[in-house]
């Protein structure tokens, strides 16, 4: 199904969960967003479906505690997960998202893949690889976006994705997408790489 290049017009946030039991129960699709507290999920989000302020971006990182769920269009869902690796939590707090990620990745049926969001500009930190790890363990299907790309010259672009895929150990049969929430960059690529996944 093609959403006119997914020209989303209609997306809301339909409940944020914390528990299987508030999981929306309408049996479509649904994508993750797994990455840093800051690393730009909610302005990937944003950019992906032309609204600002939807998936509200927090000026304090690690404010999501919460799986939060946008319906967009009536056919599938993004579910943005608790950002990970921010120091100000306590280590209890982080046991707790840590369960619920855990549950949520490991026991949803209808979770499609997962973007596996990293900063461009940065090595991706060793929480970024436990995750990545973890998706590959678990045999899901993993697309790893790379946020920030404005911020970097082009001309850098190739060194800084060697470094994110050589920090990650990458698997070259995992998709790769650069993007920026900024100037737009990679959007259409992230939308034919998500519609694969979703199968509608």
């Amino acid at each position: 199904m093609e959403i006119e290049k997914m020209d989303v017009h209609k997306a809301d946030i339909v409940i944020s969960a914390v528990s299987p039991a508030q999981y929306p129960s309408t049996g479509l699709p649904e994508i993750a967003l797994a990455g840093r507290s800051n690393v730009g999920k909610s302005s990937f989000i944003n950019r992906m479906i032309n609204r600002k302020g939807l998936a509200r971006t927090s000026g304090k990182p690690g404010k999501t505690q919460t799986l939060n769920f946008y319906i967009i269009e009536e056919q599938f869902y993004f579910v943005d997960v608790p950002g990970y690796g921010y120091a100000k939590v306590s280590k209890t707090e982080r046991a707790k998202w840590g369960q619920m990620l855990e549950t949520y990745l490991t026991q949803r049926d209808t979770l499609k893949a997962v973007l596996s969001v990293v900063d461009l500009r940065h090595a991706p930190s060793s929480e970024d690889v436990q995750m990545y790890e973890f998706l590959k363990y678990y045999e899901l299907p993993v697309i790893v976006v790379a946020t920030k790309a404005d911020k970097i010259p082009r001309g850098k672009w190739n060194k800084h994705i060697k470094i994110v895929k050589d920090t990650l150990n990458f698997d070259e049969n995992d998709e790769f997408i650069m993007f920026s929430s900024e100037t737009g960059e990679g959007k259409e690529e992230a939308w034919n790489v998500i519609e694969k996944y979703l199968d509608l």
